[in-house]
């Protein structure tokens, strides 16, 4: 009996101890733009460490998404890599609630080729000539100094910041069809690998997923996406990333938004790939 009652003990002080610890840890959801999440993954880890009262989570699901489960309670931040959409403002803003949108780095949008298309020679399009690949009116890569294979088009789903960015820069309106995609991805990383495993593939990501150096990056209008270029405004595909939050934001957000712009956040963002706010 006193050996179950010194177990009994010890489960209630486990349970205290661990309800003690979910109460003092508040938590703070993140969700949205695969290419704001690997900056806020790496901040959150970081963060998590560095204090105890609050605890950040971070999902993907594309900017549309964030800004919805921002809205609904789901989410305390939302990360876009677009800007918000007027629709978004007349549906969800109030006289008394506003959406709060910060900077917290910049980013662009890098066009990959497969390898075999960039040792042929192709390493550098026009706008004029990706906006006809994407919208099927060339079709075959001979077209553009390249191998004679047909061009294998990704693009990304509904909801993305990314597509919205690239759809408003490159074929001139966020709604426009694209019909020359051939499959859409649901985010940078599968782009990425769908294009590293073909022969004949192009696509869109965000920085961060090829500043290794272990992708074929191809220059847009004679520009390669470096960090100079796409700071002063020279790269055509440069753009911001966001935070953003419904009112003003809770605690934990305002604690993890301040750490990912303080210098030892912007640190992080440096070394992974992020160009800093």
């Amino acid at each position: 009996m006193k050996v179950k009652s010194i177990l009994l003990v010890l489960l209630l002080v486990s349970f205290f101890v661990y309800v003690s610890v979910e109460a003092r840890e508040q938590k703070v959801a993140i969700s949205g733009s695969s290419t704001v999440m690997p900056l806020a993954e790496i901040s959150a880890e970081e963060f998590n460490m560095l204090q105890d009262n609050y605890h950040v989570t971070v999902t993907a699901g594309g900017s549309g998404v964030g800004i919805v489960n921002v809205v609904e309670g789901r989410s305390a931040i939302a990360m876009t890599s677009r800007e918000l959409h007027l629709v978004e403002r007349q549906r969800y803003e109030t006289s008394t609630e506003k959406f709060n949108v910060i900077t917290v780095g910049y980013d662009a949008i890098c066009l990959m080729v497969s390898p075999e298309v960039y040792d042929f020679g192709v390493t550098d399009l026009s706008a004029e000539e990706v906006r006809r690949i994407y919208s099927g009116s060339i079709s075959n890569w001979k077209e553009l100094g390249g191998p004679d294979e047909e061009i294998f088009a990704i693009g990304r789903r509904p909801g993305s910041g990314t597509r919205d960015s690239f759809d408003e820069i490159i074929m001139g309106s966020r709604e426009y069809e694209t019909p020359g995609v051939s499959y859409e991805a649901a985010e940078s990383s599968e782009v990425k690998t769908a294009i590293r495993g073909s022969d004949n593939a192009i696509g869109y990501v965000g920085y961060s997923y090829i500043m290794r150096g272990d992708s074929k990056v191809i220059s847009l209008d004679g520009v390669p996406p470096t960090i100079e270029n796409i700071k002063n405004g020279t790269y055509p595909l440069a753009r911001e990333l966001y935070f953003i939050t419904l009112g003003r934001p809770s605690p934990g957000a305002k604690a993890f938004t301040d750490y990912v712009l303080s210098p030892e956040g912007q640190k992080i963002a440096i070394e992974n790939g992020f160009i800093p706010a």
